[in-house]
């Protein structure tokens, strides 16, 4: 079915558990293909242990490297990018699968469900503690709550776990290297697939996954991805979320988003976004 690309940096605990998670709860047989950044806690020794295959690099190259290296061996029709600190539910891949029997085409970004332990004003995810670390992760708790926690579907998916056709991936051109290490690189990804023509960004309520939040990406230097998405297509990304993706309204029932028109709103929005862009160059 699915070629699962997850990218880690010294997250052994974390890996564990979402490859973990993959293998016990998915319904289909996926390839698995791990990037080790670094591997000074043991990960690329594991993951030759279990036979799991694997692309590496001796330091940390960022997300936008990382994914593209693994997306090169996916064999399957569609890629999922997955964050390692994740940990799926079971019917994930089932959830995601029925949505896309219902896709218009091939030119589609899904994102499943991400439930986290600390309420962000995220419109996009479910809220439950079932631990906010490895150690301290309550698996069973979650397990007998999960089918509970399902909500329905949402605009604007473009976070992981993300969900695209294989030859999509490759002609928008992966992820883009100059948003290394990878703030803002999700963002980036779905504009590019949205010049290309795409109009689906389902979020897909049943296809659920814990999410510990922020345990690569609180350990590396960020770069500006806001003012370096500004500068190349032109707008903010809160502009390109709210008017465009529609980020995190239910979809009863929408598949496919309209471009919206230049006007009103969008229109005072699109005019600050240019004295943005033309005040951060000067």
């Amino acid at each position: 079915m699915f070629s699962i690309i997850i990218p880690t940096w010294n997250n052994l605990p974390y890996l564990k558990l979402v490859v973990g998670s993959l293998m016990r709860h998915s319904r289909y047989a996926h390839q698995i293909i791990v990037h080790i950044n670094d591997g000074a806690d043991g990960s690329l020794e594991w993951v030759r242990e279990q036979g799991i295959e694997h692309t590496a690099s001796p330091a940390n190259i960022g997300i936008c490297h990382a994914v593209n290296l693994a997306a090169a061996r996916a064999s399957r029709d569609y890629v999922v990018y997955m964050n390692d600190d994740m940990y799926v539910c079971p019917g994930w891949d089932e959830a995601l699968a029925k949505r896309i029997e219902g896709m218009p085409s091939d030119l589609f970004l899904l994102s499943g469900t991400m439930i986290e332990p600390v309420d962000t004003g995220n419109p996009c995810v479910v809220v439950h503690d079932a631990g906010r670390d490895a150690d301290a992760f309550r698996e069973d708790e979650l397990l007998a709550c999960a089918p509970r926690l399902a909500r329905s579907d949402w605009l604007g998916a473009t976070w992981p776990p993300t969900l695209v056709h294989r030859d999509w991936w490759h002609k928008v051109g992966g992820y883009s290297s100059e948003l290394s290490p990878g703030m803002s690189s999700d963002n980036d990804f779905s504009m590019k697939l949205w010049d290309a023509g795409c109009r689906v960004f389902l979020g897909v309520g049943d296809s659920l996954v814990y999410h510990f939040q922020q345990k690569s990406t609180g350990k590396i230097v960020k770069n500006d991805g806001r003012k370096q998405f500004l500068n190349k297509w032109g707008m903010t990304q809160s502009t390109f979320d709210r008017y465009y993706l529609r980020r995190g309204e239910p979809a009863n029932g929408r598949v496919e988003l309209a471009s919206p028109p230049a006007e009103g709103r969008l229109k005072r929005a699109l005019l600050r976004s240019r004295l943005k862009r033309a005040f951060s160059f000067s």
